[in-house]
Formats: structure tokens, C-alpha cells, sequence
């Protein structure tokens, strides 16, 4: 800085006060001596650029960067144990070009198999017979998809519901008897074993979500234990006569009136039913409740911050019991899904997998409706597609969970993937454009 002592001398009206500079200018402008890149550093940033750069450093590629590490590790996997590749590694350094030849043929064939089961069988004849692997990718992630959204539903309001499994269990109970049980005109009958699964997923998710809001009990754990009553009441109720299908002495029931099943999409030669376009209404409901509604908002402002949402006067406690009530009305649509479109009868296996599943399905669409479908879709794709690899190259189908696995690693450690792929947030960026652009003023 230069002593005021050799400055010049100056006009008394040049040492008035400047005015002031006009609506919507940027301080520090021109007239302040700040040079062109100082001014585009101080100026808001190009929308185009910040919209791209949402896109490369945000939670969408991670979960993409994910899937293609977790793909990466089971092409490993693959490698290291086909019978070519260990056979072509004894001679290695003598001719590499074999092994690298093996590995590649062991993982294409692994992979295309994945694909052709999953999604267009290239190797058909016809295109019906080409794309029923799609149409079955479709059935399974059908029952994904539902139980993902009450699991992403119930994250959103910052609570963990892990009873996915038992209330799907409970809406394919209550869905499986009004199908056998009643005798009714196709849409009516349809519509009330619905509506009864809805019923039996959020009764039992109601259950988990009253004991939270008046009680204080650990949603985990309550869920967890509403899991293991749920699986051994479906044992028991399969044994009794009001279940138990007549002549059988297997735990089974009867098949439901085909009144109450879901229509087939494409006609008998597939398994495509109109759960799956109930499923995609479902999302859509899910994404209008939580971003277009006053509910929805109560629901999210208290999973920010709980004890914000209850000063500003939101009751917390209706929120849990409304956020599990709908969590355990989707998981129970997904029950009617397995009932009344795929398996037709109930048995302990009703459920499969798929409670436990969709927790990794929300967990990979991060909490969103629309992620959660993708995701669905892209684990429906797995277990589908895992089947015909099996059957086809001979790999088991447990390399598909060691996949799934990985993805459930990979998405809950964002910071490693960003660090594998040197991926960067642009925070630095912005505090060092910020710090030189304050100086730029101080300067001025």
C-alpha cells in the first residue's frame, strides 16, 4: 500500500461519497479496477456448467461408478476361477497372450449370457422368444420396485425400515385368502385382494411405526422382530385348514381364483402382468407425495432435522406413524404382486428375497422414486439374468449377490469411488475462486 502521505493531491468533490452503483450491477465491477477474470469469477456461474457439473460430481454417477466397480470385481471373480484362465496362467510369462485371450472369453461369455437372459436373447428365434428375457427382467423387478419404495419412503423421514420382508409376507396373506377364499366377478375380485394387501403391509408397518412415535422403540429393531413374526405365522397359518390346500400335506395353499390375478401383458406366453404397471403408478404417486404435497413436505422436513420440523409445528410423531403406514401399504402391494401375479399360491417362500433386496434397491436409487425404479429394474435384471448365466456358461448365480454386494459397498462409501475415479466435488475450487475474488474487492 502506498504511504497517503505521497498521494496527490485531490479535488474536495472527488472525496464526496460515490453513488451508488445501479440495481443489478456486481460490486466490485469495473469502475473498482477489477480486471475481466476477476469479474467472470465474481459473476454468477454458466447454468450449463453448473448443470454439468451436478451431473459428473453428484450422487447419480457415484451410484453408476458403483455398479461399473461392482461389475468390475465379479469379471474378476469370474476370471480367476474358470478352469481356462488357471489353466493359461501355469504358462504365463512363456505366452501371456493366452491368459489375457482366456480372461477375456471367460468374462464376455459370463457377461453376454447376463445380458442375452436379462434383456434381448440375440441367439433367438423370433423376436417373442428375443425379448422374454426383458419381459421377465420386468416380472421380478416388479416386487423390487414396490418394496424399494416403502424402504426409500421410510429413509426419506430419516427412519430405517428393514421390515420389508414381513409386510410383503402379511399383504400376500391377507391378498392370497380373498383370492381363494371369495368368489367374485374378476375386476371387483382383483380390486379387493389388492386392497387387502395394501391393508396387511401397513397394518404391520403401522405396527413398527405407532411403537416408534409413542414409544420411542428403535424402528431396526421392531421391524426386525416384526420380520421373524411374520415369516412363522405364515408357517402356521399354511397348516391349518383355513390355509392349507385340501389333500396336501405340504405347507402350501390353494391357487387364487384367476379372478383375482393380475392380467397377463403380452398374453400366456409370459409372466409380464399388470403389477408391473401398478408399480410404475406407485412411483409416480410416491415421487407426487413427496415433492408436490404438504404431507410430503412434512414428511421430509422431518427427516432433515426432527427437532427443527417439531418447533416449526409439525407433529413428528403422526409423521412416523403416516411414513410407515405408506412404507408398509407399497411392501404389501408388492406381496399382491407376488400372489396375485407370479407364484398364485401361498408358501414360505412367498416372499423371497425381496424384503431384504429392496433395502439395497433404495439405498442404490438414494431415497429417490425415480432412482429406486431404475434401481429395481437393474436388480431384476441381475436375479433374471443370473439364471440363464447359470444355465448357460455354468458360473453360479452367487457371483450375481457377490455384485450386489459390492454395490451395497461402493454406494456407502461415496468418497472411495470419487477417489478411484479422481472425481472432484468442486468445493476446493469454489473457496479458492471465493478467497481471490474477496481479495480482488479488498484491493479495489
Amino acid at each position: 500500500m502506498s504511504d497517503p502521505a505521497n498521494l496527490p493531491d485531490r479535488d474536495p468533490a472527488s472525496t464526496q461519497t460515490p453513488p451508488p452503483p445501479p440495481a443489478g450491477s456486481t460490486p466490485g465491477g469495473a469502475a473498482a479496477g477489477n480486471t475481466p477474470a476477476q469479474l467472470a469469477e465474481a459473476s454468477p456461474q454458466d447454468p450449463q456448467a453448473s448443470l454439468m457439473r451436478r451431473i459428473t460430481t453428484g450422487n447419480g454417477l457415484v451410484s453408476v461408478l458403483a455398479i461399473v466397480l461392482s461389475l468390475l470385481v465379479g469379471a474378476i471373480l469370474i476370471a480367476a476361477t474358470d478352469e481356462r484362465v488357471t489353466s493359461a496362467a501355469s504358462y504365463f510369462f512363456s505366452r501371456p497372450t493366452d491368459m489375457l485371450s482366456a480372461i477375456w472369453a471367460s468374462v464376455s461369455e459370463a457377461y453376454g449370457a447376463l445380458f442375452r437372459s436379462a434383456f434381448f436373447n440375440t441367439q433367438a428365434d423370433g423376436f417373442a422368444n428375443a425379448i422374454y428375457p426383458l419381459t421377465e427382467t420386468l416380472t421380478v423387478a416388479t416386487p423390487l420396485i414396490l418394496a424399494g419404495l416403502g424402504v426409500a419412503l421410510a429413509f426419506r423421514v430419516g427412519l430405517f425400515n428393514i421390515g420389508g420382508q414381513g409386510q410383503i409376507i402379511l399383504g400376500a396373506m391377507l391378498a392370497g385368502w380373498v383370492g381363494f377364499t371369495l368368489n367374485l366377478p374378476a375386476g371387483l375380485h382383483l380390486l379387493l385382494a389388492v386392497v387387502a394387501g395394501i391393508i396387511g403391509g401397513a397394518i404391520w408397518g403401522g405396527i413398527a411405526g405407532v411403537l416408534k412415535a409413542k414409544r420411542g422403540a428403535h424402528e431396526v429393531i421392531v421391524t426386525i422382530m416384526l420380520n421373524y413374526i411374520a415369516v412363522y405365522l405364515l408357517l402356521y397359518v399354511l397348516t391349518t385348514p383355513g390355509f392349507q390346500r385340501p389333500g396336501s400335506n405340504n405347507p402350501i395353499s390353494p391357487e387364487i381364483h384367476e379372478s383375482a390375478a393380475y392380467p397377463l401383458i403380452f398374453g400366456s406366453g409370459f409372466r409380464l402382468h399388470l403389477g408391473f404397471i401398478v408399480a410404475l403408478l406407485a412411483v409416480a404417486f410416491v415421487w407426487w407425495l413427496l415433492n408436490r404435497s404438504t404431507t410430503g413436505f412434512e414428511l421430509r422436513a422431518v427427516g432433515a432435522n426432527p427437532q427443527a420440523a417439531r418447533t416449526a409445528g409439525i407433529n413428528v410423531s403422526r409423521a412416523y406413524i403416516t411414513a410407515m403406514v405408506i412404507a408398509g401399504a407399497l411392501a404389501g402391494l408388492a406381496g399382491t404382486a407376488q400372489i396375485s401375479g407370479t407364484e398364485r399360491s401361498l408358501s414360505g417362500d412367498i416372499a423371497a428375497s425381496f424384503g431384504f433386496d429392496a433395502i439395497t434397491v433404495a439405498l442404490l436409487g438414494r431415497s429417490n422414486p425415480i432412482g429406486t425404479m431404475f434401481a429395481g429394474l437393474l436388480f431384476g435384471a441381475l436375479r433374471a439374468g443370473g439364471v440363464g448365466m447359470q444355465s448357460n456358461t455354468g458360473i453360479p448365480i452367487d457371483i450375481v449377490l457377490v455384485v450386489q454386494s459390492f454395490i451395497v459397498l461402493f454406494i456407502a462409501a461415496p468418497p472411495l469411488v470419487r477417489s478411484i475415479f479422481r472425481i472432484h466435488t468442486g468445493q476446493k475450487k469454489s473457496r479458492k475462486s471465493t478467497a481471490r475474488t474477496a481479495k480482488a474487492g479488498g484491493a479495489a
